[in-house]
């Protein structure tokens, strides 16, 4: 529910900022092709002034305001606003004195100036009337009720935000706490993208709330004007050239947004040619992705072309910068474009597809998805491993599921001399045939390998449908065939080595205080045998005389 929310807005907000950017670079900007000022009292700007002589237009408009302010703030209502025929012009004066001329330049469309002075002088009447009643103290307090009332309205409304987004949007987020981890990933950015949403409107909405605050009296209008016009001029005025043209901060802001638009129409064809067109053609999934993504690079080439000549930029004067430049980056993309073809051959030949269980060096895993730069590999310990396309075609590469998933899988071991040979070999039979993934036709099979030097080594060959579960039923068969050597008597041999001496003495140099402890210690060592073997000489003496006394008594009796 927060997607259809979030994503309709972030569209809206996208496709009016391409279009304001469209709208921007084809209208002529007026701070680069008018050389006008504009007339402004009290923050409203009432007409425009063209250069008469030596006298600019700014410095006109410049005098015009000072009269007026001046005016405004010495002079008691009515004021009369009229108009004198001069020598060459038509003058506006106010109170006898000499406001402005209105030139032939003044007038839009060839207008009359006498007529056009009648226009202004009548707009000028109802300014100065205007920004007199704005400076009585009925309005002023008339306003200041109405900005307490707008400020109280508008966190009001900043509130009852607060309280749908505790309501209403965050149980959406959150609707359970037993949630996996992708999904606590997806609340996450949900919650992210809501909460920017909900600032962004608050923010709106306190920045409207003071536009019309300061729009209400007379000073802080002025100030907002003189902002606003600062800000515009900056914005406007020439930055930098490039060729024979010259370009504003606007300008850039304007490119700017027509690429990130450009990038949105890129992505919406992307996805209408991905999941609209080739996915009813019957190809496979990796060769969409590459075509899509083809389409989408060449969309985004010539959309660049255009929106540069929209933008207003001569192409053909940086074709020697662009020659230049596309050999450099051509030097520095040379193993992106390595890898990009890599992808293709890749994904048209199909020398290894989504779901293949392959081996390339040390990695065993399976492929999880195949892109025009990168493919990558889910491992065994379910580790995604991203590898350059490259690799499949300088390297070795071992698919287990390339044509056929079955596959034989081999199991050495070694057995002691003496073993009896059928017995081993009905183990390891039996131990394959036990198996549930162990296929039986092609059947499995014993061979003997070799006489080892401690062991008798054979291979116990079966064959397999899952190459992926190779490791798995390897260690199952271990374990059985364990249990069947140890019930039918088969010995696993340890490792055994021999030890030659070419001579009777070992070439080993003793210390003299070593030999002296040897030579004490061998000599303790014959005292206490001999005294031992003494003992028992003596034991064995005085059981023998007391056998004999036991027999004589016998034959006494």
């Amino acid at each position: 529910m927060l997607n259809s929310l979030v994503t309709p807005v972030a569209r809206i907000v996208a496709v009016a900022v391409v279009f304001t950017c469209l709208l921007l670079s084809v209208a002529p900007v007026s701070a680069q092709e008018n050389s006008q000022a504009p007339v402004v009292l009290d923050g409203h700007q009432l007409f425009e002034l063209s250069p008469l002589g030596k006298e600019t237009a700014q410095q006109r408009a410049t005098e015009a305001n000072r009269i007026l302010q001046k005016t405004v703030s010495t002079t008691e209502s009515p004021v009369q606003v009229e108009i004198e025929q001069g020598k060459n012009f038509t003058i506006i004066t106010i109170k006898g004195r000499e406001l402005l001329s209105v030139t032939p330049e003044d007038t839009p469309q060839r207008r009359n100036p006498a007529r056009q002075a009648q226009i202004w002088a009548g707009k000028l009447e109802k300014a100065i009337e205007q920004a007199q009643y704005e400076r009585t103290m009925g309005y002023f307090l008339r306003s200041i009720l109405l900005a307490m009332g707008t400020m109280l309205g508008a966190m009001a409304l900043s509130w009852g935000l607060g309280w749908l987004w505790h309501r209403w949007i965050q149980p959406q987020l959150h609707p359970g706490e037993t949630s996996a981890l992708a999904n606590s990933q997806t609340h996450l950015g949900e919650e992210i993208g809501a909460q920017l949403l909900l600032s962004l409107l608050r923010g709106a909405i306190l920045l409207s709330a003071l536009a019309y605050i300061s729009n209400l009296f007379p000073q802080t209008r002025q100030v907002s004007h003189n902002f606003a016009s600062t800000l515009v001029n900056s914005l406007t005025s020439e930055l930098f050239a490039l060729g024979e043209q010259s370009y504003s901060v606007l300008d850039l802001f304007i490119l700017m947004g027509l690429f990130a638009g450009l990038l949105l129409v890129a992505s919406t064809v992307r996805k209408v040619l991905r999941f609209r067109v080739l996915s009813i053609t019957g190809l496979s999934r990796p060769a969409q992705e590459t075509i899509a993504a083809i389409a989408n690079y060449a969309f985004f080439f010539i959309g660049t072309i255009v929106v540069l000549q929209l933008w207003g930029l001569d192409i053909s004067s940086l074709a020697v910068f662009a020659g230049v430049l596309g050999v450099g980056i051509g030097l520095g993309i040379q193993g992106i474009a390595k890898e990009f073809v890599s992808g293709l051959v890749l994904i048209f030949e199909r020398p290894i597809q989504v779901g293949d269980f392959v081996e390339v060096g040390e990695l065993v895993g399976t492929v999880e998805r195949i892109s025009v730069r990168s493919t990558e590999i889910s491992t065994v310990d379910q580790v995604s491993v991203i590898l350059p396309n490259s690799n499949f075609l300088e390297s070795e590469v071992i698919n287990w599921s390339h044509g056929s998933p079955v596959s034989r899988l081999k199991v050495p071991l070694s057995v002691a001399y003496g073993s009896n040979l059928t017995n081993v070999r009905g183990a390891l039979l039996d131990a394959a045939h036990e198996h549930p993934d162990v296929l039986s036709a092609p059947p499995p099979n014993v061979f003997f390998m070799e006489f080892g030097d401690s062991s008798l080594d054979f291979n116990l060959l079966v064959w397999i449908c899952e190459p992926r579960k190779q490791f798995q039923i390897k260690s199952d068969l271990y374990f059985q065939i364990e249990q069947n050597f140890r019930a039918r008597g088969v010995e696993i041999p340890f490792p055994q080595r021999d030890l030659h001496v070419r001579s009777g003495n070992l070439p080993v140099d003793l210390s003299p205080q070593l030999v002296d402890s040897l030579t004490q210690l061998s000599d303790n060592l014959a005292s206490w045998l001999q005294y031992q073997s003494r003992g028992a000489g003596e034991q064995r003496g005085r059981a023998a005389e007391e056998r004999r006394g036991r027999g004589e008594s016998r034959s006494n009796d």
